[in-house]
């Protein structure tokens, strides 16, 4: 799958998810060592699109499972197929009056019936949920545990055999161990602590927000066709815009949205104005979009003069116009 750090970097580059050396030393000791991952961090960072890239680029099928509150075992795992169930009866009904024939008593046949009951609770009327159609299928695939951390306590210690055995138990029928043991992701967006018991099994990637360099190597990645001049100031906003007290901070996810709306509307930089009428795309709460305009003008003042006209990238300013500007951090060459 993966031969070394440097070819999970590799291939997931392919896949379009820009991640550096710390994000694939992980990766690659999750499928050498198969351990789960539990990747924490904000919302928007990656997390859950690292597992969608891992399983595109391994050729795996991808087998999601969204957590919320009050989800449980009956969800995530198998349910009884009840109107197959049903079905089956009404066609076997005179074999049942066979095996009902004789019995003197509604005990005894009840008792017959109980004798039965194998049948119906077989795993031909069972309906595989996420857990168990990831341990049960033939080929190798990804499992992604979705903010686990929405679940409920319970839940999560009922994930401690799927992550330690790579196996799930229904009681009418048995334990299921995996035929494959599947790259198992678990997502959080730190909403609560996850349990120790969950932590030791699981190898642990914090996603962060991501550096000025990576950014700009993202952006230009997911949005080949911004100008290069706007998708560093752009990222050089992002990054400044961060640093204020927001209730919801921007995350990588708004700053391509953020691209992609100043190509739609055919934004050529990134002025006062354009900042003020497009700030919704990119902060999601009123309060926030006050208090990111109170600090706009000391954003904006603090950005490196933009280059005159038709001088090459990176050239110093006219003579008596200033210092020269100071190469911007994490610019790409």
């Amino acid at each position: 799958m993966f031969d070394s750090v440097q070819d999970v970097q590799k291939q997931l580059e392919k896949q379009g998810y820009i991640c550096d050396k710390r994000i694939a030393t992980v990766v690659f000791l999750a499928h050498r060592l198969e351990k789960p991952i539990l990747v924490e961090g904000p919302a928007g960072v990656g997390k859950t699109e690292l597992a969608k890239v891992v399983a595109a680029a391994t050729g795996r099928e991808l087998i999601r499972l969204q957590c919320y509150e009050g989800l449980d075992e009956a969800k995530a795992l198998y349910e009884w197929e009840y109107s197959k169930q049903l079905l089956y009866t009404q066609i076997l009904k005179e074999k049942i009056g066979e095996v009902m024939a004789g019995t003197k008593s509604l005990r005894e046949a009840a008792e017959r019936v109980g004798q039965q009951d194998s049948v119906f609770f077989s795993d031909q009327f069972v309906v595989p949920r996420p857990l168990l159609h990831a341990i049960t299928t033939d080929a190798p695939c990804a499992l992604l545990i979705d903010e686990v951390d929405k679940s409920d306590p319970e839940f999560e210690a009922f994930l401690l055999e799927v992550l330690s055995d790579f196996q799930v138990t229904v009681p009418e029928i048995g334990t299921f161990a995996a035929k494959h043991r599947p790259l198992v992701f678990l997502t959080s967006n730190d909403a609560r602590e996850m349990s120790d018991a969950l932590k030791r099994r699981c190898l642990h990637l914090w996603i962060d927000y991501p550096s000025e360099a990576v950014e700009l190597k993202i952006l230009a990645t997911k949005v080949p066709g911004i100008d290069r001049k706007l998708a560093e100031d752009l990222v050089t906003m992002m990054q400044r815009l961060r640093q204020v007290d927001l209730k919801k901070t921007p995350s990588i996810a708004e700053t391509i949205d953020w691209a992609r709306a100043l190509l739609a509307l055919n934004a050529e930089s990134l002025g006062e104005e354009v900042v003020k009428d497009t700030m919704s795309v990119i902060l999601k709460y009123e309060a926030d979009i006050r208090k990111a305009q109170q600090e706009l003008s000391r954003m904006m003042a603090a950005r490196p003069p933009a280059a005159a006209p038709g001088a090459a990238p990176g050239a110093a300013p006219p003579a008596g116009s200033g210092p020269a500007t100071p190469a911007k951090k994490g610019t790409l060459h």
